[in-house]
């Protein structure tokens, strides 16, 4: 199977203006949601499983066929008994009528399992492609509540609300078969009993119309609800997590998680209550056009019948004849609104696959390191918020240059390190590489520019060697190098005191022979995973948090051998760092107050950088 997210990947500025544009048009145009949503889907699943289709149609020939046997074959019946009531015919009816059952219900049942196995399939994969996309956004859409929200409908729009893939297709193929099913027994009506097909569409309107209404107070609700499903499944699965298992005992936090869990369980049930109250009435009103338009079939086709205008063959057979062609007409009508309804749903999986780029994606391609960076009068402000977290910034990084970051916390250290990373763009002012803004590079390629170990630092459930070579199909010369990096930051006699020693899974997710490192090992296996990298910059932001002073002053003492000749970064508001580094920045207050080497910065009087270094040298002593 080839994934592929089809003609949907990232966008321009211009495209989002007109993504934007189109869809304010979708609101008011069920035929462009309906030709966007299922010309994506046909387009993926054909090029994914093919054979799904030949399936889908074999199965629309069987509901196209099955309606027929009882309209053809009970006349005949009924015309033998009314007839000479031969007992061999009747037998052989009797036989057509159950063998041909037989086999469309074999064929149907075996269409339906098929259908369902595929199902499964579209639903996992859909689930990758919506999957690829999370990761492939902005770092910064990752805390941006529209996206968020729009990630939320996206993953509602394909579940339960749409069906998926399979819900979709369930529509339009049911709504093929019930057209062709519908024209043939339109002609046997016609000749016969045509009345039935004025009667049957004059109520047939009335009900289009008023399931319209019920669609659309439908989905008026799943708007709603969008948010609401978002805290709940937050508060949800929160309470069942053991990875939050300390901080509720320990913080006594349960009932308040429980009390929120119910404030918007309860919140949801309104939600579903008022859609149930705004359709009850339009469903009773449903039922009685449903009533008058059997009420007034069997009226006429019984005053045929008394007038001698039918036979009593002819009179079974419009009957089943009448049912069939009202239930179809009622199913075609009820196919194209769900198809409407279901699309909508859909829809938002579509618009996620089209969310615009919070940054400019550029072209140039990076040279190999080392490089310069500068900031230029940088100022930001995280999304939605006026609140400056960094002030006209200007700092040069030189090739192969170490510097320490160091502040109080709060200052804005780690802000800066995420916007040379490109994680957030500048509100104002510029990076540069090399003299060139850094929006004018290949993402991807400034990207790998980079190994950073942030505080916040993840490890996955995976062996630690898939953690630090982020594959499985490991070489033995990989294996050479991350066994030379682990005993270089200090845990590789730790990991062979294991059965599995580098092949050891860390947690116990998914297996229960897993490990549980402690604090320290996992910032030393972060550690780690970023010297294998071998990016030109390495950017240590307080990994070594947890340690005390001067077991991180020996980590950055180690880790300073291992980075030489390459640029660094080192972030923390103790000292550790300082006297290995060519130059430091004080940040304070949104900005770069001090600059310059230690024993420039120790001895400025009244300095930030000399109180710091005098309130933690006994620390290093």
């Amino acid at each position: 199977m080839q994934l592929s997210l089809g003609y949907r990947h990232s966008i321009t500025k211009k495209g989002a203006k007109k993504m934007s544009k189109n869809n304010q048009n979708k609101k008011d145009s069920s035929f462009t949601i309906l030709k966007e949503v299922y010309g994506y889907f046909l387009s993926s699943a054909w090029k994914t499983y093919k054979m799904y289709f030949f399936v889908r149609f074999g199965k629309l020939l069987v509901s196209v066929f099955q309606p027929f046997v009882a309209i053809i074959y009970i006349p005949k019946i009924v015309e033998e008994l009314m007839g000479s009531g031969n007992a061999q015919q009747l037998i052989r009816y009797a036989a057509a009528i159950v063998i041909i059952e037989f086999v469309l219900a074999i064929l149907n049942g075996t269409f339906v399992n098929i259908v369902e196995r595929y199902a499964q399939k579209f639903e996992n994969y859909y689930k990758m492609v919506l999957s690829r996309r999370i990761v492939a956004l902005d770092f910064a859409l990752t805390e941006d509540k529209k996206a968020l929200d729009q990630l939320e409908l996206a993953k509602n729009g394909m579940s339960w609300y749409s069906g998926g893939l399979n819900g979709l297709m369930e529509e339009l193929f049911t709504l093929i078969s019930s057209a062709i099913t519908l024209f043939g027994v339109t002609y046997i009506i016609v000749t016969k009993a045509p009345v039935i097909i004025i009667i049957t569409a004059f109520l047939f309107i009335a009900s289009f119309f008023i399931q319209a209404k019920l669609n659309m107070i439908e989905q008026e609700q799943y708007a709603k609800l969008s948010k609401v499903n978002r805290i709940f499944g937050y508060l949800g699965w929160g309470l069942v997590d053991f990875r939050f298992g300390k901080d509720i005992r320990l913080y006594q936090a349960k009932d308040m998680m429980i009390e929120k869990w119910s404030h918007f369980t309860d919140e949801m049930n309104e939600q579903w209550e008022e859609m149930a109250n705004k359709q009850l009435p339009l469903q009773l009103l449903n039922m009685v056009v449903m009533l008058f338009r059997d009420f007034g079939t069997y009226f006429y086709i019984g005053f045929l019948a008394i007038m001698g205008r039918i036979t009593i063959a002819t009179t079974t057979q419009m009957i089943t004849a009448a049912g069939t062609f009202s239930n179809t007409l009622l199913g075609m009508v009820s196919s194209y609104q769900n198809m409407v309804k279901k699309a909508n749903y859909a829809n938002e999986f579509v618009k996620f696959l089209d969310y615009p780029m919070a940054m400019q994606r550029g072209k140039r391609n990076v040279h190999p390191g080392p490089h310069v960076f500068e900031f230029r009068d940088l100022s930001f402000s995280y999304p939605g918020s006026d609140v400056k977290v960094l002030s006209h910034v200007n700092l040069t990084l030189q090739e192969g240059e170490h510097l320490s970051v160091v502040g109080l916390n709060g200052a804005g250290k780690t802000t800066m390190v995420k916007l040379l990373c490109r994680l957030y763009d500048p509100t104002d002012g510029e990076i540069l590489m090399d003299g060139i803004n850094i929006k004018e590079y290949d993402y991807e390629q400034y990207m790998s520019v980079f190994a950073p170990v942030f505080q916040d630092f993840k490890l996955f459930a995976f062996r630690v060697t898939e953690n630090l070579l982020r594959t499985d199909d490991i070489t033995d010369e990989q294996r050479k190098v991350a066994e030379q990096t682990l005993k270089q930051v200090g845990i590789y006699d730790k990991l062979q005191t294991f059965p599995e020693g580098m092949d050891t899974v860390l947690f116990k997710y998914f297996d229960k022979g897993g490990i549980e490192p402690s604090g320290g090992e996992q910032q030393k296996l972060a550690i780690a995973r970023a010297l294998i990298k071998d990016a030109d910059v390495v950017i240590l932001d307080e990994p070594t948090a947890a340690l005390d002073p001067m077991a991180e002053y020996e980590i950055y003492r180690q880790f300073e051998e291992m980075v030489k000749g390459k640029t660094a970064i080192y972030i923390s508001h103790r000292l550790s760092s300082c006297q290995f580094c060519d130059r430091i920045a004080v940040f304070s207050e949104e900005n770069v107050k001090e600059y310059g080497t230690h024993e420039e910065l120790v001895s400025k009087e009244n300095g930030i950088y000399a109180e710091m270094f005098a309130a933690q040298a006994q620390y290093y002593s």
